[in-house]
């Protein structure tokens, strides 16, 4: 699927009168923050779709760690480049910049009106993030649910003991993609949603995935949302259906299960909530879970798969650190062992390494964007109402004020140190802090950690054509061989 970047080069290339026009026409205030002319960002707008993240981390060298970016009349978008500054818009001002901007993708289906992720801070939301944090994924829920876990784990060490028999080069990315999925639709309806990689639910999730990653021209220029000039809002409201219907139908299988063979129990999440509907229809009812599956499928799968492929890849390109995980693994739980969730604490080094990675990698580059709910003061500028606040995670991660070497992979640095990835410590924070804090991120961490232990513990790994680690492209996708130890 192509949502035309040229489309959107040539939309911005027309609408360049009017963006000229309404920075001149615009009041200009002195406290605002600085940031590029309009004239840079049209120049190097083709960088700006392909890496955001980098490209701001840059522009912040210049302009400072809090930066207006403003490309049409209204609201600003306003940069964040350093954990001092994320500490004030994510913990000390946090009520202030709660509200998220809505991106026009998600108003398909009126998603917005229902997603955990992008509705007001209000009763609804309130009521899906108790749910979330205190049923879902609670320690005690996941704990409960982890079986349905065990048996992808070993799914995926079969399809990689089966590579490996016959010397097949395995696309990390590809195989964490539908592991992760697969882990996740389980772990909600004890179901896979990915059979083989060419199933209809696999294209669906994954066309939905793209969809909301997609840089929509009507996101920068507000006038144009009634024309979705890059179908991109069109096309996601066709997959939506689909994806719908899918869900509809479990739903409604688990619910006529439930009524004709009395109380059962997956003990999985699809359960929880008809468990919570049937105690209270105002909290929960079928279209509030059909979006709020939609919400973690599509925020818990690409991410999660994302963060493994850059952890194999680093491992990989650093064969000290496969060693020393190695030697863990082998020490802690037996050489070719598969890990289990109750291993992960007594696992340090590997933690080191997973935070490491989501430090280097984060999966979500820039934190998805707050909305300022009236004006405030940051870093000594003046963050006005209903401006955009974006966190630029890549950049804190790559800064050399915060972390030393910081494009060196080193999880030794983790060691003995009481930085987690749980939103408290601001130069670290993968999954956002505060009321907006990623409520799957519980779940997500024992993924990484299960199936970056297993494969590691598991498997001795070349890369395809002898390639030598030291000559890896680590922003590729990941592909190697995988060989069998002996147990």
């Amino acid at each position: 699927m192509d949502f035309g970047i040229g489309a959107l080069l040539l939309v911005l290339t027309c609408t360049f009168i009017y963006i000229l026009h309404s920075l001149h026409a615009r009041t200009r205030t002195s406290k605002l923050p600085p940031g590029p002319s309009v004239f840079t960002m049209i120049k190097n707008v083709q960088q700006i779709l392909k890496s955001p993240q980098q490209w701001m981390a840059k522009l912040a060298e210049t302009h400072g760690p809090v930066m207006r970016l403003q490309i049409a009349q209204g609201n600003p978008t306003i940069i964040i480049s350093s954990p001092e500054l994320a500490k004030e818009i994510l913990h000390i001002n946090d009520i202030l910049f709660s509200d998220r901007s809505i991106p026009d993708v998600t108003t398909a289906h009126n998603h917005n009106h229902s997603s955990l992720v992008f509705l007001p801070v209000s009763p609804l939301w309130q009521d899906l993030r108790k749910i979330c944090h205190h049923k879902l994924f609670a320690n005690k829920t996941l704990d409960a649910s982890q079986d349905l876990r065990r048996q992808k784990l070993l799914e995926l060490m079969s399809d990689m003991r089966q590579s490996s028999a016959g010397g097949e080069v395995v696309d990390i990315g590809r195989a964490a993609f539908k592991t992760c999925i697969n882990f996740l639709s389980n772990t909600f309806v004890s179901q896979d949603f990915v059979r083989n990689l060419d199933d209809e639910y696999k294209d669906i999730v994954a066309t939905l995935l793209k969809a909301t990653g997609t840089p929509n021209v009507s996101d920068f220029v507000p006038a144009l949302k009634m024309f979705d000039p890059q179908g991109v809002r069109k096309h996601t409201a066709n997959y939506l259906t689909k994806f719908f219907a899918i869900l509809d139908r479990l739903i409604e299988e688990r619910s006529k299960v439930r009524k004709e063979k009395g109380y059962v129990t997956n003990n999985d999440m699809l359960d929880t909530l008809l468990d919570i509907a049937d105690e209270d229809s105002q909290k929960m009812d079928n279209k509030k879970i059909r979006h709020l599956l939609l919400d973690l499928l599509v925020a818990g799968t690409d991410t999660t798969a994302y963060g493994l492929e850059r952890a194999m890849a680093e491992v990989i390109h650093n064969p000290s650190v496969m060693s020393k995980a190695k030697k863990e693994l082998e020490e802690v739980i037996g050489k070719g062992n598969p890990v289990e969730e109750s291993d992960i604490g007594r696992l340090p080094y590997l933690q080191a390494v997973i935070k490491e990675s989501l430090r280097k990698h984060p999966p979500a580059p820039v934190l998805l964007p707050r909305r300022a709910k009236k004006d405030v003061e940051i870093g000594g500028y003046t963050i006005p109402k209903g401006a955009q606040v974006l966190i630029n995670e890549w950049a804190i991660g790559r800064n050399p004020k915060v972390w030393d070497k910081p494009n060196l992979f080193s999880p030794e640095r983790f060691e003995g140190s009481e930085l987690d990835v749980k939103g408290r410590h601001f130069q670290l924070t993968p999954f956002g802090s505060g009321r907006r804090i990623c409520p799957g991120s519980p779940l997500a961490v024992r993924m990484l950690h299960l199936m970056l232990g297993s494969l590691i513990n598991s498997f001795d790994w070349k890369l395809e054509n002898n390639m030598e680690p030291k000559d890896m492209d680590l922003d590729k996708s990941l592909r190697a061989i995988p060989i069998m130890v002996n147990c």
